[in-house]
């Protein structure tokens, strides 16, 4: 031990000099020899031991003393219990003897080492300094001051370590070390700088010092010199202690000097050490720093960890993180940092500035919505705003581009002298509200906004539009004179343009026209419009127009002209080739061309199978071959539709077609049986009383009249006389049905069957019924009805019932029960409009029955009969979609996807962003799916559920992108701002799990 052999250098006596005194050889001396070898190769025991023998015999005081002593030193190392007692008791005993100062060295030193520094201490006090050398003073001195600072008596210790730093030894380095930092501690800068420069001079402090310097000077905010030094420490590149604190001294001093450049680079030094903390107000500064070297990036960085703050270094970091994404071109980021600096109010100018930059940026991002709303709130809360003038221009330009119209127009109804831009701006806006409100079917609605968009007539093209759009209104709902003059005006202001509408008023004219049975006039409009768009390469409805052209010769008895109109359709391939088959049969049967005639309804069967009017055909071509009195062909034509389409409205006439030509074949019984079959099945039919006199005649015939009186009774039994109570009662049930009073209806035509179970309209009262009791909600009882309809004979009202019981189970669930009367429903469908009620319906049960691939055939079947409903089409790519990612067949649902927004501002669309959206996320492009909500989201901002799931997901985005600020505040804007509670609800509980 170091401290051991320095005790025995500075014994007051020399056990080596006794060793070679000639007066004392004894054996006792041998024993002291004996105890002080034991002592130095530490047998400590064996030392103590040899002790006893030494101070048993009467030997000199100071042999005696040393054994002593050495006794005392070896019980202190073996810990014995008497061994603080026994030091003690020598330094008592042997007054101002030499040694008593090296034995209270001893025991000082065992404790000091041993860290007991209250035992040190008192140890140490039984020393006399002035009796010591000035190395061992020196040494005494910092140890006793040592001991008090780790004691935390900064106090007493302070003396110790002045006493021992001017004595100019190894140690005094130590002392002016220690000395300094209790000086840093008591706040006595000036001290503490002057013992840490001196303490710097030792080469163990050299890199121990310069933190607690920079301290130093950074307290006394001597800048330029905390500068000057640390900067001179750091080029040395020394191994200095806390460097990483140098670092942010230096960045302190250099944000308070304005250099920005030094600040930047040391808080980043500190930083990538990674070993400590800034705190937000460092943080705040280091952002502010990298944005004054245009370093936006970096700054955000910063900048979005202090703006998570709630105070003004908060509300100011939000600020300028606001203005560095904006220097990003991050406009969606750039707007979520002003809203949180303009929701403070710790700095009112900021919090003025940033509203007005919360807007601009929402703007700039085309998020005209929340631009528009901010604009409107800056200028309500800031009438004499210095962005004034500014917002106001910006105000009339994004009411142009927004989605909230009606918000638009009370805010441009507000202005009282509206300026040229006001003005057209009202024009367009007025305009997108009434086009919204015929999405919706609100009709009236839309013609008043079209209206308002036409007392501001700056734009000619819009003029012309409105007019149109006005007829398409007015077409749609039935009112066909308005409709006729609205397109005749937009034809009118169209002359001289080569605006698209000008076609589309003389397609919609021709349909106003036509629908008003003024085939003429509708003949001129579908002329030109097919003659203009025949060699274009656009031909939008040409298909349809030219086959109602063919319509309007038709209905004119102009057969040779529609003759060559529905020829022409079939040799272009049109859309509606069937239609035209079956049209070209009908007019080249009118101009007695049956063999033509036939071949083109031939065509129309064998070609076409599924067509819609594959009945009508063979029903056509049995009429032209009883004209040609080829009537085995015309047996054959009209079992081949009875077996086609048994729940035909053409069955009980294919009947009489088909009895007709066997009585023309004297196949009597034949004859007989479809008599019968239309009195049995359809004895409510138009033909039913023809049927009953050719039954009577052909009975007669056989010898068999007999048989008539029952089937006469029957009929007469359901078809009772006009005016009759039983008449009078199912057509006041009828009466209440069609006013829509189907509570009343319904229980009318329970009363009606079973006053008169056995009417011979049973059907049509069913079906009437059980579709009063479907209209008010009543679905129980509707599928007890239609129930009943299904073991009905095959009939348009039995297929109706079909239909209904498919929709009913589907709604409550039956998915798989519903399916086959769906498939039924859409294979006997009489119209495209009920085809695409019942493909709707169908497309939902194969989605629920997981079904997928049959819901992309049935969704496509749908897409083809795009127009017939509105909602049907964007449905159908909806549902295609869903099915698509369910069959991993991804980047196709992304297709369905991408044309289903960008085409259908619907509630399907908006799903279908979420949808885009969040596969962009799952497949990791986190920046494609924030990219896809910025840009295609505010068109989709009435469809509040949908939209909110957009900014929700959002906020997901930022959290996986480690953005927790921007998701922070996206979140609380939803909070903030949704009308929707689910969404409110969702965004709520991400935010306690972020706080």
């Amino acid at each position: 031990m170091k401290y051991c052999l320095v005790l025995f250098a500075v014994l007051g006596f020399s056990v080596q000099v006794l060793a070679q005194s000639t007066l004392y050889q004894t054996g006792e001396q041998r024993f002291l020899d004996d105890q002080t070898a034991f002592f130095e190769k530490q047998l400590f025991s064996a030392s103590l031991y040899e002790s006893e023998k030494v101070t048993s015999k009467d030997n000199y005081l100071d042999q005696s003393r040393a054994a002593r002593l050495l006794a005392a030193q070896s019980a202190l190392e073996l810990e014995s219990p008497d061994g603080v007692g026994l030091m003690k008791s020598y330094i008592l005993d042997n007054g101002k003897h030499p040694s008593v100062a090296t034995a209270g060295l001893y025991l000082g030193d065992h404790f000091f080492f041993k860290r007991n520094y209250r035992e040190a201490i008192d140890g140490y006090a039984l020393v006399s300094p002035e009796n010591l050398e000035v190395s061992k003073r020196a040494d005494l001195l910092f140890k006793q001051g040592y001991a008090h600072f780790q004691l935390k008596n900064y106090d007493s210790a302070a003396p110790y370590f002045d006493q021992a730093k001017v004595l100019g030894q190894e140690v005094s380095f130590d002392a002016y070390y220690y000395s300094g930092f209790i000086a840093l501690q008591n706040g006595n800068s000036a001290k503490a700088i002057q013992d840490l420069q001196n303490a710097e001079k030792s080469p163990f402090y050299r890199d121990k010092v310069p933190y607690l310097l920079a301290s130093l000077y950074f307290q006394e905010r001597s800048f330029p010199q905390l500068i000057s030094y640390a900067e001179e420490k750091l080029k040395g590149g020394a191994n200095l202690e806390r460097k990483e604190m140098i670092n942010l001294y230096l960045a302190e001093a250099y944000f308070e000097q304005k250099n920005f450049a030094k600040a930047a680079e040391n808080y980043d030094a500190f930083i990538n050490a990674r070993k400590g903390e800034l705190t937000p107000e460092q943080v705040y500064k280091g952002g502010i720093a990298q944005f004054e070297i245009e370093n936006y990036q970096r700054a955000s960085d910063y900048l979005k960890v202090s703006a998570s703050t709630a105070d003004e270094k908060g509300q100011a970091s939000s600020y300028y993180l606001g203005h560095a994404y904006l220097k990003l071109d991050n406009y969606q980021f750039a707007s979520t940092s002003f809203k949180a600096a303009a929701s403070a109010d710790f700095n009112p100018k900021i919090q003025e500035e940033a509203l007005f930059n919360y807007a601009k940026s929402n703007l700039q991002k085309g998020s005209f919505q929340e631009g528009i709303s901010g604009l409107d709130q800056y200028l309500n809360e800031y009438p004499s705003g210095a962005f004034r003038s500014e917002a106001e221009t910006l105000l009339s330009e994004a009411l142009i581009n927004t989605s909230d119209y009606l918000r638009a127009i009370q805010q441009m109804d507000q202005i009282q002298n509206k300026s040229p831009r006001i003005r057209e701006a009202y024009q367009r806006v007025a305009f997108y509200q009434a086009m919204v409100y015929f999405r919706d079917k609100r009709y009236p609605a839309a013609i008043s906004y079209l209206d308002k968009s036409l007392d501001y007539p700056v734009n000619k093209d819009l003029i012309l539009e409105s007019h149109f759009w006005k007829g398409e209104i007015y077409s749609a709902n039935g009112e066909l004179d308005k409709a006729i003059a609205s397109y005749q005006e937009a034809l009118q202001l169209g002359r001289t343009t080569s605006s698209a509408y000008l076609t589309k008023s003389l397609y919609g004219l021709g349909y106003a026209y036509f629908n008003s049975k003024r085939y003429r006039e509708a003949e001129a409009q579908f002329k030109t419009y097919t003659d203009r768009l025949r060699t274009r390469q656009n031909k939008e409805n040409y298909d349809d127009a030219l086959l109602r052209l063919g319509d309007c010769y038709y209905v004119q008895k102009r057969f040779a002209e529609a003759e060559s109109t529905f020829q022409q359709a079939i040799s272009e391939r049109n859309a509606g080739i069937d239609y035209a088959y079956y049209r070209l049969g009908v007019v080249q049967n009118f101009q007695s061309k049956n063999s033509a005639a036939l071949r083109s309804l031939d065509q129309l069967i064998a070609g076409y199978p599924n067509s819609l009017y594959l009945e009508d055909a063979l029903f056509q071509k049995g009429q032209i071959l009883m004209e040609e009195t080829q009537y085995s062909d015309a047996t054959f034509a009209f079992s081949d539709l009875i077996s086609k389409r048994p729940n035909s409205p053409f069955v009980p006439f294919a009947l009489e077609g088909r009895a007709v030509a066997n009585f023309s074949q004297q196949n009597y019984d034949q004859t007989v049986r479809d008599y019968q079959t239309i009195l049995d099945e359809f004895p409510n039919s138009g033909n039913a009383e023809t049927a009953l006199k050719g039954l009577q005649e052909t009975l007669a015939l056989q010898g068999r009249a007999g048989e008539f009186s029952g089937y006469l009774d029957s009929y007469k039994r359901s078809n009772p006389e006009n005016g009759s109570v039983q008449a009078l009662e199912f057509e006041s049930a009828k009466s209440l049905y069609f006013e829509r009073n189907f509570a009343q209806a319904s229980q009318a035509f329970e009363g009606y069957l079973s006053s008169y179970p056995e009417s011979s309209q049973r059907v049509d009262a069913l079906y009437f019924m059980g579709d009063s009791y479907f209209q008010s909600g009543n679905q129980d009882d509707a599928l007890r009805v239609f129930r009943q309809l299904e073991s009905e004979p095959a009939s348009p009202q039995r297929l109706k019932a079909m239909q209904r019981i498919g929709e009913i189970l589907s709604a409550q669930g039956n998915y798989s029960e519903s399916i086959p009367y769906l498939e039924t429903a859409v294979q006997n469908a009489r119209s495209k409009v009920e085809e695409a009620e019942s493909l709707m319906a169908l497309l939902k049960a194969y989605n629920e029955t997981q079904r997928y691939q049959e819901v992309i055939t049935t969704a496509e079947k749908l897409e083809s009969l795009d127009g017939i409903l509105p909602e049907s089409t964007p449905r159908a790519l909806l549902n295609k979609a869903k099915a698509q990612f369910a069959l991993k067949q991804d980047q196709a649902a992304g297709v369905t996807l991408a044309v289903l927004v960008d085409e259908y501002k619907t509630i399907e669309g908006a799903e279908g962003l979420f949808l885009l959206a969040e596969s962009y996320q799952k497949q990791g492009q986190i920046d494609l799916s924030n990219d896809s909500i910025f840009e295609m989201s505010g068109p989709f901002a009435d469809f509040d559920y949908w939209y909110g799931r957009m900014f929700l997901l959002l906020a997901e985005n930022y959290l996986l992108s480690g953005e927790d600020f921007q998701a922070k505040a996206t979140l609380e804007s939803i909070v903030e701002n949704s009308t929707n509670e689910e969404i409110k609800k969702l965004a709520q509980d991400k935010l306690q799990t972020l706080n």
